[in-house]
């Protein structure tokens, strides 16, 4: 039961998939291993229109609409996160500046930038997958993101800074980032083609690379970080697909 309650509170934190649920701090660190699940029901949802053949031989639009209802499902979470580094990545040198721009709520030039490239890196690859009558690929995107923010959780997990981010990253333990990457692998073989899954789990942690290096750098990551890490990995992932096709 505990195990269930926290899924569920995963998929109502990170989605509108869930209805809102009251949380203890050690519930939070105990969704970690279930967010690359929470990413593959995001998936299906998202991409089960397109995959029953919704606007077929339109792959534009139903990558258009895939990414529209991605960013409804998740609230705009994870972009916020990648428009938040984004805009503090030109003060990465000075790590207090670098915070500062962080937590500004105003959305500077290079957020703005980040946002656009990661909502039509987000287009491109689905519509590569749907024109490639891929759709149950597509969804398996979803699941590599959350997938790669467990895994720079556990290797940011020590320069964890206070707040929300630091409840989710105590959770990013050895043993349920192994869950993540096992599980994120078994729905891969089940929905992705051979050379595309291995693609699909190299490219991740080479795109998130630079983020983990950005957090040594100004000493310090937190909940916008792991939400830059979802559309690096997704986008990762999906790239991986679209080039084995």
């Amino acid at each position: 039961m505990k195990y269930l309650n926290r899924f569920l509170l995963a998929l109502s934190f990170l989605t509108r998939l869930g209805p809102s649920r009251q949380a203890e701090p050690e519930d939070l660190a105990g969704c970690m291993p279930f967010l690359p699940l929470v990413g593959l029901i995001l998936g299906l949802v998202v991409c089960l229109p397109f995959g029953l053949g919704l606007f077929a031989g339109k792959p534009w639009i139903q990558a258009w609409l895939a990414a529209a209802l991605s960013l409804l499902l998740t609230r705009g979470l994870h972009l916020d996160g990648l428009a938040d580094v984004a805009d503090g990545v030109t003060a990465h040198t000075n790590p207090a500046r670098f915070w500062e721009v962080v937590k500004d709520s105003h959305c500077g030039a290079f957020g703005a930038m980040g946002l656009v490239l990661g909502i039509t890196g987000q287009v491109v690859v689905l519509e590569a997958l749907f024109s490639a009558g891929r759709p149950w690929s597509a969804a398996w995107i979803f699941c590599a993101g959350r997938c790669a923010t467990v895994g720079l959780g556990y290797a940011t997990r020590e320069l964890a800074r206070p707040g929300l981010g630091a409840l989710f990253l105590a959770g990013a333990t050895l043993e349920n980032t192994l869950i993540a990457v096992g599980c994120t692998v078994l729905a891969g073989i089940f929905l992705a083609p051979t050379w595309g899954l291995a693609a699909a789990l190299v490219l991740p942690p080479l795109a998130l690379y630079p983020l983990y290096r950005l957090a040594r750098q100004v000493d310090g990551v937190n909940g916008d970080f792991l939400g830059a890490a979802v559309i690096l990995g997704e986008l990762a992932a999906g790239l991986g697909l679209a080039l084995a096709l």
